[in-house]
């Protein structure tokens, strides 16, 4: 899977050293998706700014080197980096949470984090259940802990965290209402649902449930009612399209085509196991 396979080979601490990573973590302009959501993060490292007036939510830090790409971008759009009030995160990976820590000293923001994932982002990926200590990024303390259905709400806007482990134990997709043009849509930010080629699904004492968390989550994302598709990955939901203008990001047939996909994925690596 193209996901992850070359971030392994990555030997600097809080580093995407690697061509693939690199790639990844290019600039983009940001731009606004639908009503108060924002895209601010990398060509495929995804970060999210939701505006409210009474302060604003960032959703995913990226690598260490993409936090500064996030503040730039959330200032080119016109607003105050001093003025976002809370983080979130999809999950505690190199590439997501590596920006964290960054952005919550330069905003003095609050950081939520799921449960499951809580430990590992203050260890700072350290003693991952799957990656051991390869994937290391700078630890972050969490200001709130945040269950199934937990829900943030700032100045109007509701986000609700849905669990969704197999990724990590924590992983997490949020959910939200967007406005545009009179209408209401139901927005996700799927968090992960890929594989990559070195988890160890069977017989891991780090994370005996695995296989059973993934069809849990599955079958939520199944369920879902989602009308517009975004991730932690610009590639889960074509990006780099729907950004060009050639597609739509009100995509409910993406969504469904991905969770399918993705599911597919996961029971080929599990029978292989």
């Amino acid at each position: 899977m193209r996901l992850f396979a070359l971030l392994l080979l990555a030997t600097t601490a809080f580093a995407q050293s690697d061509p693939l990573s690199r790639s990844w973590n290019q600039p983009v302009e940001p731009f606004r998706i639908i009503g108060n959501v924002h895209y601010v993060g990398a060509t495929d490292i995804a970060a999210y700014l939701i505006t409210t007036p009474k302060g604003h939510i960032v959703l995913d830090g990226g690598f260490v080197e993409t936090a500064p790409m996030i503040l730039a971008n959330i200032r080119k759009l016109g607003f105050r980096v001093e003025d976002v009030k809370i983080l979130i995160a999809s999950h505690a990976h190199l590439d997501h949470a590596g920006g964290l820590a960054e952005l919550k000293r330069v905003t003095g923001a609050t950081f939520h984090a799921s449960r499951g994932d809580v430990a590992l982002f203050a260890r700072g990926g350290l003693d991952d259940p799957q990656f051991g200590d390869r994937l290391p990024f700078p630890g972050i303390h969490a200001d709130r802990l945040l269950e199934h259905g937990s829900r943030i709400s700032l100045g109007g806007t509701i986000l609700v965290a849905n669990m969704t482990p197999g990724h990590t134990p924590g992983c997490t997709t949020w959910t939200m209402k967007a406005r545009e043009n009179g209408r209401t849509y139901d927005v996700a930010f799927v968090g992960s649902a890929s594989v990559p080629s070195s988890y160890r699904l069977k017989d891991n004492p780090r994370y005996p449930d695995a296989i059973e968390d993934y069809r849990r989550t599955f079958a939520f994302l199944r369920a879902l009612p989602v009308d517009v598709f975004l991730g932690s990955h610009g590639a889960f939901f074509e990006l780099e399209e729907k950004r060009a203008g050639k597609k739509s990001f009100v995509d409910p047939e993406g969504y469904r085509a991905y969770v399918q996909r993705a599911e597919a994925e996961f029971e080929r690596s599990a029978a292989r196991q």
